[in-house]
């Protein structure tokens, strides 16, 4: 179960890094309100599942699959570039996560 909570406030980090540009593109109140919103779920997901997961795991593949996901959602959502090089890095990060949630202890 705390893998699947996990999941959402991974899903959560990247809505929350999106909605910061979103919110900065538009400059009203109502649409600064949502990243702070989000904030406060994502933190509160990322507590949760780390009842059941070690801390340095939860947060390793909460921040990794932030990224990459915060990048992807770029592109598609506000035609962000990515070079060879960084999608790369991308890759080894993606790997370095797998390898994590494969070795993890719970």
């Amino acid at each position: 179960m705390s893998w699947a909570i996990l999941a959402v406030a991974v899903f959560t980090e990247i809505c929350w890094a999106l909605s910061l540009k979103w919110a900065a593109t538009l400059g009203t109140w109502t649409a600064s309100s949502v990243p702070i919103v989000l904030s406060f779920v994502n933190m509160g997901l990322l507590a949760l599942a780390m009842r059941g997961l070690p801390a340095g795991t939860a947060y390793a593949v909460w921040t990794g699959c932030g990224a990459v996901g915060v990048i992807i959602g770029g592109i598609f959502l506000f035609g962000d570039r990515v070079g060879a090089v960084q999608a790369g890095f991308m890759a080894l990060t993606v790997i370095g996560i797998v390898g994590t949630k494969m070795f993890a202890q719970a």
